[in-house]
């Protein structure tokens, strides 16, 4: 199955958004803070799936699905937190304190 073509499942029985590639799940785990805060705390690809750009297609696919909720995330996930220091447009959606 095309990484692009695979949709983004939010299972949030679990707490966690899933993409699932030829019967491989990969995931971010998150943790709510109220209904428009999330912490992303961990990305999980399996080793059958590493090195094609899986990782890298969920959280593009999950920053979306954030900001179509209007939601705000909470970046401890160093994958994650990566990517928008990589994109730094997505920087929109991440929650900051103000002072």
């Amino acid at each position: 199955m095309n990484i692009q073509e695979a949709a983004l499942i939010h299972n949030e029985a679990k707490h966690r958004f899933e993409l699932h590639i030829d019967g491989v799940v990969s995931f971010i785990e998150y943790k709510p803070v109220n209904e428009s805060l999330i912490i992303i705390e961990h990305t999980e690809v399996p080793s059958e799936l590493e090195g094609q750009g899986v990782g890298k297609a969920m959280v593009e696919k999950m920053l979306k699905y954030v900001e179509s909720k209007n939601w705000k995330i909470i970046p401890l996930c160093p994958f994650t937190s990566s990517y928008i220091q990589r994109h730094i447009d997505w920087d929109k959606v991440v929650y900051r304190v103000m002072r």
